[in-house]
This record gives C-alpha cells, sequence and structure tokens, in this order.
C-alpha cells in the first residue's frame, strides 16, 4: 500500500475531487483526517471508508474562521497521533467579473482559497517536523498559471496560492517537508457548474462547458478520481524527489 502508516488530513472533503481523495488513499491504507462543512456529506464517506475497512474520521469546520483551520490540524493530530500528509484542497469560485463585485463575495473567495491554507499549512508544520517530514498539497488551478477569463477573482487567489507552494518548497525542504500543488482543468464536480454558469457571466452554461471541452487536446472534463490519483502520487513517496511543482491535471488545456 503507498500510503500506509500514513496520516493525512484533508480539506473539503465530502464531495468531488476531495472525496475522490479520502476514498482513494484509505484504500491505500493511509489514516485519512476529512474535513468539510457539510455533516452530513462528510458522515457519509467516513462511512463508505469504514465499511470497507479502512480508517477514517471526520471533522466538520468552517475555513472561514481562522480557529477551525488550526483546529482541524489538533483535531487530527489528537485523533490520530500526528500528521504526515496535508492536502489543502478547498476553495471557492468567486465572482466572475471585477466590476462592480461585492465585497464580501470577494472577501469569502480569498479566505477560503488563501487566508484558510495558510492558516492550515502554518499549523501544520510543526506536526510534520515532529514526525521527520512529510508532504503538504495545495489544490490551485489552470487558473492560476494561465488565468481565466471567467474568474479573475479565483486566477488571482490561485496564483497566490502557487506562489506559496513555492515559497515554501523552498524554505521547508530542510526540514524534508515536500510542496507541491496540483492544478486542475474542468473537472466534473459540482464546482463546475458554478464555475460554468454563474449569473453575472453572459453566456449560459452549457456555451461555456462545450468551448472549455473543445479547447482541451483530450475532448472531455475530468473525472474527480484523475485528481485524486495525481494527489496521491505527489504526497507519497513515490514524488520523493518531486518538490515546488504545480502540475497541471488537465486534458493538456495548457499545452496549447
Amino acid at each position: 500500500m503507498r500510503l500506509e502508516n500514513k496520516i493525512v488530513l484533508i480539506t473539503a472533503a465530502a464531495s468531488g475531487m476531495g472525496r475522490a481523495g479520502v476514498l482513494r488513499f484509505a484504500a491505500e491504507g493511509a489514516q485519512v483526517a476529512a474535513v468539510d462543512i457539510d455533516q452530513a456529506s462528510l458522515d457519509a464517506v467516513v462511512k463508505e471508508v469504514t465499511d470497507a475497512g479502512g480508517s477514517a474520521t471526520g471533522i466538520c469546520a468552517d475555513l472561514t474562521q481562522d480557529t477551525d483551520c488550526h483546529r482541524i490540524v489538533d483535531d487530527t493530530v489528537a485523533a490520530f497521533g500526528g500528521l504526515d500528509l496535508l492536502w489543502n484542497h478547498v476553495g471557492h469560485p468567486g465572482p466572475s467579473s471585477v466590476e462592480g463585485i461585492d465585497p464580501d463575495d470577494y472577501e469569502i473567495a480569498m479566505d477560503l482559497n488563501v487566508r484558510s491554507v495558510f492558516w492550515t499549512t502554518g499549523r501544520a508544520i510543526p506536526e510534520l517536523r515532529k514526525r521527520g517530514g512529510g508532504s503538504i498539497l495545495f489544490t490551485a488551478s489552470i487558473a492560476g498559471l494561465i488565468g481565466s477569463p471567467f474568474s479573475p477573482v479565483y486566477s488571482a487567489a490561485k496564483w497566490g496560492v502557487n506562489g506559496m507552494m513555492a515559497s515554501l518548497a523552498g524554505r521547508l525542504a530542510a526540514d524534508n517537508i515536500r510542496v507541491n500543488s496540483v492544478c486542475p482543468g474542468p473537472i466534473d464536480t459540482p464546482m463546475l457548474k458554478v464555475f460554468m454558469g454563474r449569473p453575472d457571466q453572459e453566456t449560459d452554461r452549457e456555451a461555456n462547458q462545450a468551448m472549455m471541452e473543445k479547447l482541451t487536446p483530450l475532448g472531455r472534463v475530468g473525472r474527480p478520481e484523475e485528481i485524486a490519483n495525481a494527489a496521491l502520487f505527489l504526497l507519497s513517496d513515490e514524488a520523493s524527489f518531486i518538490t515546488g511543482v504545480a502540475l497541471p491535471v488537465d486534458g493538456g488545456f495548457v499545452s496549447k
């Protein structure tokens, strides 16, 4: 098993890519702390893991709150006795325009995409050091590599996430802590519908998604499991000489 005896914390873990990660990591032997604001969905994914003989615990948290960003690390350590791997997966699409946006919409997008990740990672680093090192993964986006016309706030946030990742990769290398980002393209999750069809966009969701599929060399949107597989590789010892990388998982979108 690729993650046997590893303790991993995953945020936004009750649906989409995060949920796929919980199931995949547990199947590979990890003890998984799954974090989400949706208690019912969290309970469901934890039950699926435990029914299959895996190990997982659910931690309900609101990651717009700094205290919860710290608490999820503390609760993971209390549940499993330490922390080896952190997948900062939480995110928010934000508004699709710049002009005339509600400041509250901007704040929640930046809080979830950047601020929460900063606080959670800061709390986790000492725990990783106690274990002799580990691995940190951020979910960024291709919007943090090439920019998205649909999502200027999201692009700004995810460029920031990739910058944080690159900085920490250099800073933490001496502690045997690797830091990378996975950068999804369009993935078949509930959030994709939000990206493709927000009220302030001039075109409809179906047209936007069809355009994205046409521009993707592989000709389709991705599956949550495909992001979970990439995350598994980057967090595992199989990627032991990889740090500071923002890996596109996008069907070739950014290669054009």
